[in-house]
């Protein structure tokens, strides 16, 4: 005769696995959903923050028991199928952000591209780009995957002691074959970059814009269309066309008003050249949240170009006093602005990059298995923008007296994503909070020192 199982009662509803809390921190995103989108987005949101290794939907609905349902398909509609703007998305998280962060300051947003690694002859966006992290000016590197244009807020993180990139805009930017097999007009990337910008300007009336970019976005086009809405920093060439700014009016003479002044030396010529005056400055939160001594030259000029509209700005050129490394020239489109700051904005733009690694390390970037046009659109700038809303959970938690793995032998002065993604889950896993079972259990006791460490070893589970 078998023994008799105590009933663990009916399997709790699909409604009943979201927690409160869990709740509370979607809140802000209910509007741009319906409301059964909205309870399988839930279950897409949670799964996604539990689920270790890969980010598909199956895994999503296993981590959360449901891999025994008979309406999966509901779930994959989410993203190829359900009606849902992921730019309503984008601006609500934007929001979110500065509110959360930064509150009625300047907000300071990175931008770059970056390739998302994906095979498979569905993929009709899949294209053959630079490699930007294996590629140097020596060495040219190519790899195929998706082209993604992503605006991150560069925020301080208080509990991690730090400055963060928290994306909350990707785009996808296909290449000009892709375009051109589909009869369509091909919109290059600083074209892209244009639109965007000038999109987060208008979500973002009242606070002042500064946008850091890499030497690719350092185009004329792009910086005279968004100058008057705010201000943009990267690099400078040395050998552009610098030129003095326009002088004072003089009598009214015919023919048109002059754009430009005099020209000036190169700015590879004022490296070399006794007159130039340069100044020593000691720069915090460099590369590696080091210090570096730099000397520094700067001064305003209108950088023209024939048949491109002309750019006031002002350029700051730093020499390495040690000549361990090469020369670099900043610019910023709003010439009143402090060299120094130029330049402490331009360093925090690398965190964009750290972004990136840490999305594909734990959030499972490059794990999506969608074949669809439309999920491929959504996925990934979904994960992204986990990326973001785990730092604001956290930020929660930590002020709330969370606190994070630690050891007798080690005390980690900075937390990182790692300790972020784990405080979350952690609460998330909680008894009395989160429930995955779906059928008859025995009901068995496990030692709470034991149920501790089985938690924190799944919750930093990658």
């Amino acid at each position: 005769m078998k023994p008799h199982r105590p009933s663990a009662g009916p399997p709790p509803a699909i409604a009943d696995r979201i927690p409160i809390f869990v709740r509370a921190w979607m809140q802000p995103f209910r509007a741009c959903f319906t409301a059964p989108v909205w309870q399988h987005v839930l279950v897409l949101v949670m799964g996604a923050v539990l689920a270790p290794g890969k980010r598909t939907v199956t895994a999503a609905l296993r981590v959360m028991g449901l891999d025994a349902i008979s309406n999966f398909t509901r779930y994959h509609q989410v993203l190829n199928r359900a009606r849902w703007r992921s730019r309503a998305l984008a601006r609500c998280l934007l929001e979110l952000i500065v509110t959360t962060l930064l509150g009625d300051g300047p907000v300071l947003i990175g931008f770059d591209d970056t390739v998302e690694r994906r095979w498979g002859p569905k993929i009709a966006a899949r294209g053959i780009y630079r490699d930007p992290v294996r590629s140097s000016k020596e060495h040219f590197v190519k790899t195929s995957g998706l082209r993604w244009l992503c605006f991150m807020v560069l925020a301080p993180i208080p509990w991690a002691g730090r400055v963060w990139a928290l994306p909350f805009l990707s785009i996808l930017a296909p290449s000009e074959r892709y375009h051109a097999e589909r009869g369509r007009r091909h919109k290059t990337l600083t074209d892209q970059a244009r639109q965007a910008i000038l999109c987060v300007c208008r979500w973002l009336p009242r606070h002042r814009l500064v946008f850091v970019g890499d030497s690719s976005f350092a185009v004329l086009e792009l910086l005279a269309a968004v100058r008057e809405r705010c201000c943009v920093i990267s690099r400078l060439r040395l050998d552009a066309n610098l030129f003095a700014p326009v002088p004072p009016c003089r009598p009214p003479k015919r023919g048109r008003r002059p754009v430009k002044g005099r020209r000036l030396p190169k700015l590879k010529k004022r490296l070399v050249d006794a007159a130039t005056v340069w100044r020593t400055v000691t720069l915090t939160g460099w590369y590696g949240n080091q210090t570096r001594t730099v000397a520094i030259a700067s001064d305003v000029a209108v950088w023209y170009r024939a048949g491109s509209p002309p750019v006031p700005l002002r350029w700051v050129l730093v020499r390495d006093p040690s000549g361990e490394h090469e020369p670099q020239a900043f610019f910023s489109t709003d010439p009143e602005l402090d060299p120094v700051l130029i330049l402490t904005c331009f360093v925090r733009r690398w965190q964009v990059e750290v972004t990136f690694a840490e999305c594909r390390a734990h959030l499972g970037v490059e794990t999506q298995r969608q074949w669809s046009d439309r999920a491929i659109r959504r996925t990934t700038p979904t994960l992204l923008g986990l990326y973001s809303l785990i730092a604001l959970w956290a930020t929660e938690l930590f002020e709330a007296g969370a606190v994070p793995r630690g050891a007798s032998w080690y005390a980690k002065a900075h937390l990182t994503f790692s300790d972020a993604i784990a405080a979350v889950r952690y609460r998330l896993w909680l008894p009395d909070e989160f429930c995955t079972s779906t059928g008859r259990l025995t009901v068995g006791k496990i030692p709470p020192d034991l149920a501790q460490r089985m938690a924190e070893a799944l919750c930093y589970a990658a």
